[in-house]
């Protein structure tokens, strides 16, 4: 599996962001406020727009009906994503060079705002691995935007919740904002436990990119 270079996200130059970072090739960012449109607005016009074409191409009621069921279930999915804090989400597809024929890998990759007790930046970054249980291969790291956690839990799916019986790794990074008020949260998921090393690494070098202030404006 290789991380492939380094992109900068494009959202580098909006005046409204709250943190820079660049996210490494093979990811895919999912558009949250185009695919969960407010009722009656343009966005929504605009998701009807580029999804119908694809339901008119379907021969099938049933599989009209079945993919109609699948957009609403990653909707609910990406909802709940974002009342959690989540601000940015992007699925990864890279191959796995190791062991015999090449597969694809699937990640999910994830950014979520959390609001902390004001504490200084290195007391917060400890707290966040050291008060939740399941936490393991911990590593505080002192990065270009500051003190910063990083760890690793391992979840399986519940009893006939119908996903299937896979272990889900995530690599977690927990970088505290300046204002000591909150933390954002870098997530990289994966069903490929095996290949922990690798994600690590890329999560690794997503976050040394990270900046609280803009480094275009830095740069000026």
């Amino acid at each position: 599996m290789k991380s492939g270079a380094v992109v900068i996200h494009e959202s580098v130059k909006d005046p409204y962001a709250e943190l820079w970072f660049a996210e490494p090739a093979g990811f895919t960012a999912l558009p949250l406020d185009a695919l969960l449109p407010e009722p009656g607005t343009g966005a929504a016009e605009g998701l009807r727009a580029a999804v119908g074409p694809l339901l008119e191409r379907v021969g099938s009621e049933i599989v009209r009906q079945e993919f109609i069921a699948q957009i609403a279930s990653g909707q609910q999915l990406l909802a709940a994503l974002r009342e959690f804090g989540t601000v940015h989400c992007s699925v990864g597809l890279h191959r796995d060079d190791l062991g015999g024929s090449p597969r694809p890998l699937l990640s999910l990759f994830s950014i979520t705002w959390r609001t902390t007790a004001t504490a200084p930046r290195a007391v917060t970054a400890a707290r966040a691995v050291t008060a939740c249980v399941g936490h393991s291969r911990i590593e505080y790291v002192d990065l270009p935007s500051g003190p910063a956690t990083l760890s690793e839990t391992t979840v399986g799916p519940t009893p006939g919740s119908g996903l299937p019986q896979l272990p889900l790794l995530q690599v977690h990074a927990h970088l505290p904002h300046p204002d000591c008020k909150r933390m954002a949260v870098f997530t990289l998921s994966t069903t490929v436990p095996a290949r922990r090393g690798e994600y690590r690494a890329i999560l690794r070098q997503v976050v040394e990119t990270v900046r609280f202030a803009d480094p275009l404006a830095a740069e000026a």
